[in-house]
């Protein structure tokens, strides 16, 4: 059995007790969240977010340049009013350089991604700050939308804020 076989089945029982077909489209709490795509990190629960309250937006290091896209849906598309962005302790971004991602690219798989930019950062708290930064200096996102960064703790799972803009 494949773990999607296993996902499958657990529909089922998620299924059948399911009672929130009929949420609008538009998240009703009006907020975009970006965050890692790190396991121990499940921003619904750590948030306090059902289904239908807000987006979430998922990759690697929650960096906002990949989530760019998505935000402007989300806002544009959408009516969110107000971004979070959120990073973890013990992040494996905070772990490779791209030069070092690169190489491990090129030996394993043959291809060349130098200037390939996955980023990665060395300051758990400036990629936070950097990544509000990026959000408020873009022309995509409006001045009055509400940016709020934080690092959640994988270990005690409290959140601190970081940053507002």
């Amino acid at each position: 059995m494949t773990r999607f076989d296993e996902f499958l089945k657990a529909n089922e029982t998620f299924a059948a007790s399911f009672t929130k077909g009929d949420l609008p489209m538009p998240p009703a709490r009006k907020v975009a969240i970006v965050a890692c795509m790190d396991a121990r990190l499940h921003p619904e629960k750590v948030l306090g977010i059902d289904i239908g309250d807000a987006h979430v937006i998922r990759n690697a290091g929650g960096r906002a340049q990949d989530a760019l896209r998505s935000l402007v849906i989300s806002q544009r598309l959408l009516g969110t009013r107000e971004i979070v962005v959120l990073h973890h302790t013990d992040c494996g971004m905070l772990t490779f350089t791209n030069e070092q991602l690169a190489a491990k690219i090129q030996a394993d798989l043959g291809v060349d991604v130098s200037g390939q930019d996955f980023l990665p950062f060395a300051d758990l708290e400036q990629s936070v700050r950097d990544d509000v930064a990026f959000l408020r200096n873009s022309p995509l996102i409006p001045k009055d939308i509400p940016i709020s960064g934080a690092i959640y703790d994988v270990r005690t799972g409290r959140v601190h804020e970081v940053v507002r803009a």
